[in-house]
C-alpha cells in the first residue's frame, strides 16, 4: 500500500500494533512514500517489495540474514520499540545497514507500571482483595503479615538506565532504601540519581525485599531468573519484571519458589512465551487457586502503553528514518 505524495525514498513498515500507519506517513510526507508490508511472519515478506526499500521500520516481525539479503537499497532499519532481540543486528551491520532502536518513548509508562506493581504487592493489595470476598463475620481484623512499611524495606533495581532511573526517582519519596546494579552506568551515576550502588548482583539479591528488573535482553540476562538466582534472594522477596520475559529461565523455577515461599509474590508484564503457553503455574493463576491468588499478578505486555506513548513511539521511529534519509544523522544506533 502506498501512502503520501511522491517522494524520493520508500520506507517499508513490516507490521503494526495499531494499523494503519497513517501517523508514520504524515511524518514522512515529502520525504518518503510508505509501503505497509503488513505481515508478522518473516517468511511472508515480499522480496520484490523489500528490494525497493530505502528504510525499514520494524514492529514484531523477525529480521534475520535471509531478509537482510533482500534489502539491497536499504540504508537504515529502525525498530519501533526498545528491544531488538528479533533483529539480527550483526547481519545488518555486515551488509552495511545501520540499525536504530527507539528507547526514548514510554519511559514514564513502564516506570509507573513497575512502581504500581511494586507498591500493590508490597501492600499485599491483591491478596487482601482475594481474601476479602470470603469475610463475613469479621472485617478490619483480617490483616496480613508480614507487611513492611516502605521506609523499612529495601528495593533492588537491576538496570538503572532510563527506565530504572525513572523508577528510582518515583520510589525515593516513599522512603525505600534503594540499591542499584548496572555495570553499564558510569561512576558517580548513583550520586546523581540517588541510590546506593552495589558492584555484585548477589549483594543486591541478598539484601533486597523487592527486586525490580529494568535491563535489556542480552546473552548475560537471558535466563537470568533461574533456580540459582531465586535461591540467592532474601527469603520472602517480591519480584517485579517489566523488562523481558526471556529473562525467566522458564516458569518451573518461579513456580517452585512461589510454592516454597522463597518468593512471596511476583508482578510481571512479560512472560517467556507470549501469548503464554500452558503451564501449571499459569493454570493455577487462571483458576485463582487459593495458594497463589494475589501472589502472581500478570499484565499482557502493555506496560509501555498509554495513548500518548503510542503516538510518541510511532512518531519517533518515523522521525529517526527521516533524519537519516534526509540528513545522514543516525540517532539511537545499536552496534552488534
Amino acid at each position: 500500500m502506498t501512502m503520501g505524495k511522491r517522494a524520493p525514498f520508500v520506507v517499508g513498515i513490516t507490521d503494526h500494533m495499531i494499523p494503519p500507519p497513517d501517523l508514520e506517513a504524515a511524518v514522512l510526507d515529502g520525504c518518503a512514500e510508505v509501503d505497509f508490508l503488513d505481515t508478522r511472519r518473516e517468511e511472508d515478506l515480499d522480496p520484490e517489495r523489500l528490494a525497493r526499500l530505502d528504510a525499514l521500520l520494524v514492529w514484531s516481525t523477525r529480521i534475520g540474514p535471509a531478509t537482510v539479503a533482500k534489502l539491497p537499497r536499504c540504508r537504515v532499519v529502525v525498530r519501533f520499540g526498545v528491544g531488538y532481540d528479533k533483529v539480527d543486528v550483526a547481519a545488518l551491520e555486515a551488509a552495511g545497514i545501520p540499525f536504530c532502536n527507539n528507547p526514548d518513548y514510554g519511559t514514564e509508562e513502564v516506570a509507573d507500571h513497575a512502581v504500581s506493581l511494586l507498591l500493590s504487592l508490597q501492600r499485599r493489595l491483591w491478596e487482601h482483595d482475594a481474601r476479602a470476598r470470603g469475610y463475613s463475620t469479621t472485617w478490619q481484623a483480617n490483616t496480613l503479615t508480614p507487611l513492611r512499611r516502605s521506609s523499612a524495606a529495601t528495593v533492588g533495581v537491576v538496570g538503572v538506565g532510563r527506565i530504572g532511573t525513572a523508577v528510582v526517582n518515583r520510589l525515593k519519596p516513599f522512603g525505600y532504601r534503594i540499591l542499584g546494579y548496572d555495570p553499564q552506568q558510569p561512576a558517580g551515576h548513583e550520586k546523581a540519581v540517588g541510590y546506593h550502588r552495589v558492584r555484585r548482583l548477589d549483594e543486591l539479591l541478598g539484601e533486597s525485599d523487592i527486586v525490580t528488573f529494568h535491563c535489556p535482553l542480552t546473552p548475560e540476562t537471558r535466563g537470568l531468573i533461574d533456580a540459582d538466582f531465586l535461591a540467592k534472594l532474601k527469603p520472602g522477596a517480591l519480584l517485579v519484571n517489566t523488562a523481558r520475559g526471556e529473562m525467566f529461565a522458564g516458569l518451573d523455577p518461579l513456580e517452585a519458589a512461589l510454592r516454597s515461599g522463597q518468593v512471596a509474590a511476583v508482578g510481571t508484564d512479560v512472560l517467556p512465551t507470549e501469548p503464554p503457553a500452558p503451564h501449571p503455574l499459569l493454570d493455577a493463576w487462571r483458576r485463582r487457586e487459593s495458594w497463589l491468588e494475589g501472589r502472581l499478578v500478570v499484565t499482557p505486555h502493555n506496560a509501555f502503553h498509554s495513548d500518548e506513548a503510542a503516538i510518541e513511539m510511532r512518531r519517533n521511529a518515523a522521525e529517526t528514518a527521516r533524519l537519516f534519509l534526509e540528513d545522514g544523522v543516525l540517532r539511537n544506533r545499536i552496534l552488534p
